[in-house]
């Protein structure tokens, strides 16, 4: 499950992990998306301390590619 909302200047995505039956789920993933950069926030679960990652557009493109590839080294042109 997840929500979307769209403020001034950034677009949120919550990514709620609902969990299966064999594992407890993991704390909710807030997805921040700004003109020119994305960070990902989650808190720790052992001090409850938010962890935050920023990724660069560039960065976060060459995720998107790399989801759908194989194994290997690749530079995006």
């Amino acid at each position: 499950m997840f929500s979307i909302e769209h403020e001034f200047d950034a677009t949120i995505i919550t990514l709620v992990d609902e969990g299966e039956s064999d594992r407890a789920p993991t704390e909710d993933v807030i997805v921040s998306a700004f003109e020119d950069c994305v960070t990902l926030t989650q808190p720790d679960p052992r001090s409850g301390e938010p962890v935050r990652v920023t990724l660069t557009m560039g960065q976060l493109r060459d995720l998107a590619t790399a989801l759908n590839l194989p194994e290997g080294v690749y530079r995006r042109d």
